[in-house]
């Protein structure tokens, strides 16, 4: 039964899974989806206390990184969990036997009901999950009888009831992490208790990229601080309550700041909004190298003023509103200095002199345009955490500005509430060109379209989208993206319970 749950203890951190708060340590990350064999429910249930032992929660994380911190103060090539294939992996060194894995588990809402835990988590998106809402969030398909149908693989048009996370140092150590689960669900036998739908493998990329997407930009820094947890928040890190990640905690409110009714084992429990996105990067590129900003510098430093302007940071991170006309390497890469920034330097409200009012930044956390307006923006902070999957561009694509092998964005965002959070801010913030809002008396000439997000904005004709403000010189002038660079191509919403509730609601007793 779905009640206002009462005031919760303070956190445990044993029983919250990992990744949700501290994000798990990796170089390497599998996401395993899976469906419950329909004759083996109760089964699968029970085998779920033996599953329990192995997931990570936010207490072995911290334990994990300390140990990582160590390892590399011991040796600097060590330890380092966030890199891959680098040199030393290569050669076999002290790097690779330092053994480092996570597990996490999810499940969507039909997993739930599978498993006969019918009680109403009250997020009408996690309800009818993704496949049900991708008309919503724009993604391409074909309508047939009245009934859309994206264009994703197929497995993610399939039924998926719960997903694996296995994060590790290396691929062997997931695949030996992944065994220990398949033993465990009898997943090799004629009588498996879980079926794999599909399994999706990222990778942080190699040496000099490491952190950063396929299009080349540092990406992960502008992440919430949670009250409670984020102890040390860097300058500019916007502090939230904890019920903004958390369900049942202070904070997990509808829109007029009414609690919203939970089922009381969905305490420390966080929905997860998944998409698989494919990034057309050679194509990206090629964009950028037929259309340099001109505005007195060589086209080379024009195109990469236009991919700076276009995503609201140089590739290095440094924020385009604090350093609007050259990169800055080592602010790029300074958390104490790269998301110390408010869209709030003097006249940055009504005019895109610094950056544009549709970057994907600015688009995605748009910090002072609602602030100004009195709009509180703390309902729509997602944690981001997911990898980057693919090879690195090849020659040949580079040469023909044509994508030929897959590459892209696992993206993973944690948040109390889908429809506030991550949908919120895909279809009303990132889709919609009359966002920020700018054609008020408070901004001379007014913007009434500031346009597309450039990078996950999605629109029924990929090719009509447009946005203003890329010429710093020519802020009216209206830029047409020629190309979705970013493709969606599956995704799936789901539950990640708590320790508590894996233990005393999902698993069964023998």
């Amino acid at each position: 039964m779905s009640t206002p749950t009462p005031a919760p203890a303070p956190l445990d951190l044993k029983s919250i899974q990992g990744d949700i708060l501290a994000g798990l340590p990796k170089k390497t990350q599998t996401y395993f989806f899976f469906t419950i064999d329909d004759a083996r429910v109760p089964e699968f249930r029970r085998q779920l206390a033996k599953l329990v032992p192995l997931i990570t929660t936010t207490a072995q994380v911290a334990d994990d990184r300390q140990k990582i911190a160590q390892k590399k103060k011991e040796d600097p090539r060590n330890g380092d969990h966030d890199d891959k294939n680098d040199k030393h992996d290569e050669h076999g060194d002290a790097r690779r036997t330092f053994k480092i894995s996570g597990v996490n588990l999810a499940f969507t809402q039909k997993g739930l009901t599978k498993m006969g835990i019918n009680d109403d988590i009250n997020d009408p998106a996690f309800k009818a999950g993704m496949l049900a809402d991708a008309v919503n969030l724009g993604d391409q398909g074909t309508t047939t009888g009245g009934v859309f149908s994206p264009d994703w693989i197929p497995a993610f048009k399939q039924n998926i009831h719960g997903m694996f996370l296995v994060s590790g140092n290396r691929h062997e150590t997931v695949e030996e992490k992944l065994e220990d689960i398949g033993e465990i669900f009898s997943l090799k036998s004629h009588n498996a208790t879980i079926h794999e739908v599909i399994r999706i493998i990222g990778d942080v990329r190699p040496g000099k990229e490491k952190g950063h997407e396929h299009f080349g930009f540092l990406d992960g820094i502008s992440q919430p601080a949670v009250a409670g947890f984020d102890t040390k928040p860097n300058p500019g890190q916007e502090s939230v309550r904890q019920g903004i990640v958390l369900i049942g905690r202070e904070g997990d409110n509808d829109l007029n700041n009414v609690p919203i009714p939970r089922p009381s084992w969905a305490l420390d429990g966080s929905l997860l909004s998944f998409r698989y996105l494919f990034q057309l990067v050679p194509e990206f590129d090629t964009f950028l190298k037929q259309n340099p900003i001109p505005v007195g510098i060589p086209p080379d430093q024009g195109s990469e003023l236009l991919g700076a302007r276009l995503v609201g940071r140089w590739k290095s991170g440094a924020p385009i509103d604090v350093v609007p006309t050259k990169d800055d390497p080592k602010l790029g890469v300074d958390p104490s200095r790269n998301n110390d920034f408010r869209y709030d330097f003097p006249h940055d409200f009504e005019t895109q002199d610094r950056c544009p009012f549709a970057a994907h930044t600015r688009k995605t956390n748009p910090r002072n345009d609602l602030e100004q307006l009195k709009i509180s923006t703390e309902p729509r902070r997602i944690i981001r955490r997911g990898i980057q999957f693919g090879p690195e561009v090849t020659e040949d694509e580079a040469k023909s500005g044509k994508t030929t092998k897959g590459r892209g964005l696992i993206f993973a965002a944690y948040s109390s509430n889908i429809v506030h959070g991550f949908q919120f801010i895909q279809q009303s913030w990132a889709n919609n060109e009359k966002f920020p809002p700018k054609a008020g008396a408070t901004v001379v000439p007014p913007v009434p379209k500031p346009g597309f997000d450039p990078i996950i904005g999605q629109a029924a004709n990929p090719s009509s989208r447009t946005l203003v403000g890329t010429n710093p010189q020519s802020q009216s002038k209206e830029l047409t993206l020629n190309t979705q660079w970013v493709v969606p191509k599956g995704g799936e919403y789901f539950f990640t319970p708590s320790i508590k509730a894996l233990k005393e609601t999902f698993a069964l007793e023998k």
